[in-house]
């Protein structure tokens, strides 16, 4: 038997048995799983179990991407403010020290006294001004001046119409005082208050406002208060006559114990600067009243 140049030589047959199966095909011989070689005449081996491909990967849902969070906004420059609750003013602490206290810089409550003409707004709205720490200046005429309709003239003379708004109009400004000082404020007040009726005056500004008050009296000379008076217009103005009245009633101030300062030759500016010492010596000294 002869065998193609260059083809491989088959194994020796043994005895019973067959070609051998692991024998290399010849060059260009068919090849696959359970496809036997040309010539080969023995059993035919099963073909490998090909292992099932694995199941495609489905890709695990992804979240959503979250939306960016804006950032909180700023916080309001003005919005609700939480106020302390005004209550009565206590009476101001004197320094520990023996230098004389600086009022320009201390919370205060001022009651500032005197006729119609004393100049009580003029310089209660100048010391207001010119001091060191907030403060605001409350005018008793003004707040009775709020009522517009059936306002109480007060050139119509007093009655009990005049005297409920008077009442009215005093405890707005206590009210008021009460609420600037618990917050830091000081305020002066102004007011033609008689020491011949202590209940329904002084003692009412007191009660409105608390102990720390310290009344002051502005009494110039009759002359100088009709001379102010006569430049007044509109129901601010009264006749000589009221005003004589009610500057001979201030009079009963001397020897009450309270400060008195007779501003007659005493400028704006000037009588705020004895007002000052005045403070300074009733915080080292708080009068009994």
């Amino acid at each position: 038997m002869q065998h193609a140049v260059g083809s491989p030589l088959p194994p020796p047959h043994q005895p019973g048995h067959g070609p051998h199966t692991t024998w290399a095909p010849a060059a260009g011989a068919a090849q696959g799983p359970g496809v036997p070689p040309p010539g080969f005449s023995g059993p035919v081996p099963p073909a490998p179990l090909t292992p099932p491909a694995p199941p495609a990967q489905v890709p695990a849902p992804q979240p959503p991407a979250p939306h960016p969070v804006a950032p909180p906004p700023a916080p309001e420059v003005s919005g609700h403010v939480t106020l302390p609750p005004g209550g009565p003013f206590g009476v101001p602490a004197a320094p520990p020290h023996p230098a004389a206290p600086d009022p320009s810089a201390t919370t205060l409550a001022v009651l500032l006294i005197g006729p119609a003409g004393a100049g009580k707004t003029s310089v209660a709205k100048y010391w207001a001004d010119h001091r060191r720490v907030p403060t605001a200046h409350i005018s008793l005429d003004d707040v009775r001046e709020w009522v517009r309709s059936g306002f109480a003239d007060p050139q119509t003379g007093w009655n009990d119409h005049s005297e409920a708004q008077y009442r009215l109009a005093r405890r707005t400004c206590g009210f008021a005082a009460r609420n600037f000082l618990a917050n830091g404020i000081s305020c002066i007040l102004d007011d033609a208050v008689f020491p011949d009726r202590p209940v329904v005056g002084l003692g009412g500004w007191k009660r409105h406002v608390g102990p720390g008050l310290l009344p002051v009296v502005l009494l110039p000379g009759l002359d100088i208060v009709l001379e102010r008076n006569a430049e007044r217009s509109g129901n601010r103005r009264l006749t000589d006559e009221e005003v004589a009245r009610i500057h001979g009633r201030m009079a009963g101030w001397y020897g009450s114990g309270l400060p008195i300062i007779d501003n007659s030759q005493l400028d704006v500016p000037g009588t705020a600067r004895v007002l000052d010492e005045v403070l300074a010596r009733a915080i080292a000294s708080p009068p009994n009243w």
